[in-house]
């Protein structure tokens, strides 16, 4: 029977969770997980495709909404979506859909049926505590706000989007508010999982301390 494992890496917006999850998951050959990708894909497809973020006309046509993963793309109705969730606006429009229960409720039930069957390494505000909390292995990722709005702010240029730094900053501080202070799954390190503070640290060094953990090199002074 082929033994799988699961990874948890939770953290705020800007942290480095993804790029990390994503390295993490190359090392060890096994599926990446963007959760934070499925509630910006819920709330593109309503606010563009329906013009609306409306709780209860979410919350009616929800059912409507078919999300599959094929070829490391999520495929939603038909349609294969990438940079459409990309943009600014986008995390904001996740962060006002995940206040929803029934849309976490679907995130999470896409994320667990994929674990079932296979390894994964999945990113995102909860994934320690609420969707995979008997997974073997979970991280939980910081940095400053500032830190983090320089990286979004320079992710967003090099994408050749004018985009406003301090402006970024707000919207960060706003987000880690709302996450952290929502009734349903709020933002927190779970008991079980390393923190690990990227601020001063590069790709590499993130990395590197969590395969080392992985291989049993485990420091308890980092744990929440």
């Amino acid at each position: 029977m082929k033994i799988l494992i699961h990874i948890a890496i939770d953290g705020p917006a800007g942290s480095g969770k993804s790029t990390i999850a994503k390295k993490v998951a190359n090392k060890l050959n096994i599926k990446y997980l963007d959760s934070g990708a499925l509630y910006r894909i819920i709330g593109y497809f309503f606010k563009e495709k329906k013009n609306t973020l409306d709780e209860n006309t979410i919350k009616e046509t929800l059912d409507k909404l078919s999300i599959s993963l094929k070829d490391d793309f999520y495929i939603v109705n038909g349609e294969k979506i990438d940079k459409q969730i990309r943009t600014a606006n986008s995390g904001n429009y996740a962060s006002t859909v995940a206040k929803i229960p029934e849309v976490r409720e679907k995130v999470n039930l896409i994320l667990r049926n994929i674990s079932e069957k296979m390894s994964t390494v999945i990113d995102g505000r909860d994934i320690g505590t609420v969707v995979l909390p008997n997974a073997e292995y979970k991280f939980f990722l910081t940095a400053s706000a500032e830190e983090r709005a320089k990286r979004r702010f320079n992710e967003l240029i090099e994408k050749g989007e004018d985009v406003n730094y301090n402006l970024i900053l707000k919207e960060i501080k706003e987000r880690d508010f709302n996450d952290t202070t929502r009734n349903i799954a709020p933002l927190k390190c779970a008991k079980d999982a390393i923190e690990i503070d990227t601020t001063s640290k590069n790709i590499d060094d993130v990395l590197k301390e969590i395969l080392n953990y992985i291989d049993g090199d485990f420091d308890e002074s980092k744990g929440c």
